[in-house]
């Protein structure tokens, strides 16, 4: 008797974005970008489909959630009135809830699944909080299994969502979704200033971006001659010392020997006293080796005399 393939796919549920590999042997046709009803440890909810079915890996994590059904119309219908329930009267509730047991705390979203039977509170808050009572508040009054989970700064960004001063929406609630630490040494090799209105993003904290950016500018730095190096502009022969580097142009400033100040591209500098030698930011396997030199073709003067 043929076995039947115990397929898993990747998938995204939950206000938060939850990834897990789930089950697909109950919706065989299941591919990648479907929307799917799918059974979690939470009950029924709504999920996307990020890979297509294929057999798990030796010694991969077993699957958190198992496919249902393909998602009706009446599913993303209700889904879509659960997304938006954000300020929904479970929310007024809990808030006055908040107010009258006088908790320290910020209530920043109520999710509940397509499958009912839980509501899930995230709240905000800078301490420890003894939330008992209210658990027991709004169990009596909901009669569902009730859950509270207490998030930092960047979560609460990422589940209210918001567009960033840069135009687009914000990156953890659009694309991020291990959040990793951003250091100050960060926002350093990256700005010229640090000003925290310019270094910090909708959550109060070191912007993101800092983060997934940070290797692209430390490699480009390395290309940028310290300042106060003496140098020579190759195309006009002009010669100066480094005041300042732009590391995403590639371009220095130059203040120039004769008076005045130049910009130039990195790769029109070599460093001053040295015909031939490395351009500043040139990688030195590159150049042709300088008269005389081993592997050159020009040979070396007779000896005088």
């Amino acid at each position: 008797m043929e076995t039947t393939r115990q397929l898993t796919a990747t998938v995204r549920h939950g206000c938060n974005s939850c990834r897990t590999g789930c089950k697909t042997t109950s919706v065989p046709d299941a591919k990648k970008g479907d929307e799917l009803v799918v059974r979690t440890e939470r009950g029924l909810e709504y999920a996307l489909v990020l890979t297509d079915p294929a057999e798990p890996a030796p010694g991969s994590p077993p699957a958190g959630a198992e496919a249902v059904r393909h998602a009706t119309r009446a599913d993303l219908a209700l889904q879509e009135e659960l997304d938006s329930g954000s300020r929904s009267t479970e929310f007024r509730n809990c808030q006055a809830l908040v107010a009258k047991l006088e908790l320290p705390m910020k209530l920043v979203r109520v999710e509940k699944i397509l499958g009912g039977g839980r509501l899930t509170f995230y709240f905000f808050s800078e301490e420890r909080v003894d939330f008992r009572d209210l658990v027991r508040e709004l169990a009596r009054e909901y009669h569902m299994r009730i859950e509270l989970k207490q998030i930092g700064a960047r979560d609460e960004a990422k589940l209210l969502g918001d567009v960033s001063f840069c135009g687009r929406e914000l990156c953890c609630s659009s694309w991020i979704r291990d959040m990793k630490p951003v250091t100050m040494k960060m926002a350093k090799n990256q700005k010229s200033t640090l000003d925290p209105s310019k270094i910090s993003g909708m959550c109060g904290r070191l912007l993101c971006c800092l983060r997934y950016e940070d290797e692209v500018y430390t490699e480009l730095r390395k290309e940028l001659p310290p300042r106060g190096t003496r140098v020579r502009i190759v195309s006009t022969d002009a010669r100066g010392v480094v005041l300042n580097g732009e590391v995403l142009t590639q371009k220095c400033l130059i203040l120039l020997d004769r008076g005045g100040t130049a910009s130039a591209p990195v790769a029109d500098l070599e460093p001053e006293g040295v015909r031939g030698a490395p351009r500043v930011g040139a990688d030195p396997s590159r150049q042709p080796p300088a008269p005389g030199a081993a592997g050159s073709a020009e040979p070396l003067p007779p000896p005088s005399g």
